[in-house]
């Protein structure tokens, strides 16, 4: 069992929450799985119920855990960060995070592109595009649900393609040549329409992260544009951010 340093200069609760954090992401406790109550936490530390709560705190604010009124201390499902990245498609960003990634096609087709949807791919009001919509999932989970839109004229026959076991993507490169160069993406708080939930298997207007991706070719033209609905419980956002050095006057 670790032991906590009382000569260490950091405080005990910091040192609880580490060492908890540890056996979280060791996999002592499950996602879902309740943790060990407050006075059993204290004796096996030997520490303050006051510290324990703390180094909790700490946790549930770091979204680790989460605690629920009457029932006790639950670890909480991994969130996936999201921030500055390699420009990726879903399957390999679940890849890189040691997930299965699986997609349900949900539809597909070509219609008119709405005004929004025109303005992503820089189209006139009511021109043909490709859209695909899925259900994302991660090992069997569902994550989200994406809608892809492509301009036809960049992708012509592309509706007679079967997308139930294929990537868009790996289609986009072999059929047609076609590589995204790079990406501007945009995220906004909110909360799950009917539909959605009923996929997410969740609440209806449960928090969710909305995402906009327009992905450009090389030569600057769009490609595709991409909106999501991600599931608000296992997505964070993580940004880095470095101080500019300051300039004397």
């Amino acid at each position: 069992m670790l032991a906590l340093n009382r000569t260490a200069p950091l405080p005990l609760y910091h040192q609880l929450k580490t060492v908890l954090l540890g056996e979280i992401e060791a996999g002592r406790w499950q996602p879902d799985e309740q943790l060990p109550t407050e006075h059993a936490l204290a004796d096996r530390f030997h520490v303050s119920k006051i510290t324990v709560r703390q180094a909790l705190r700490e946790l549930v604010g770091q979204g680790y855990i989460r605690r629920e009124q009457g029932r006790g201390t639950f670890v909480e499902r991994r969130r996936f960060q999201q921030g500055p990245r390699d420009l990726t498609s879903f399957t390999e960003e679940m890849r890189r995070h040691g997930f299965v990634p699986t997609s349900t096609l949900l539809d597909q087709g070509v219609e008119a592109a709405s005004s929004t949807v025109a303005t992503a791919l820089a189209l006139e009001p009511g021109a043909p595009v490709f859209r695909l919509r899925r259900l994302r999932l991660a090992d069997g989970e569902p994550m989200g649900v994406q809608t892809a839109y492509l301009p036809l004229d960049l992708v012509p026959g592309i509706a007679e393609a079967s997308f139930r076991a294929s990537s868009l993507y790996v289609l986009l490169a072999t059929r047609y040549g076609l590589h995204a160069a790079t990406a501007r993406e945009t995220f906004c708080v909110g909360s799950t329409k009917r539909e959605d939930a009923v996929l997410l298997k969740g609440p209806v207007r449960s928090p969710a992260m909305i995402a906009e991706r327009v992905a450009f070719l090389a030569d600057g033209r769009p490609m595709e544009y991409v909106r999501s609905v991600m599931r608000g419980d296992r997505y964070k956002i993580v940004l880095d951010l470095t101080a500019r050095p300051m300039r004397s006057i």
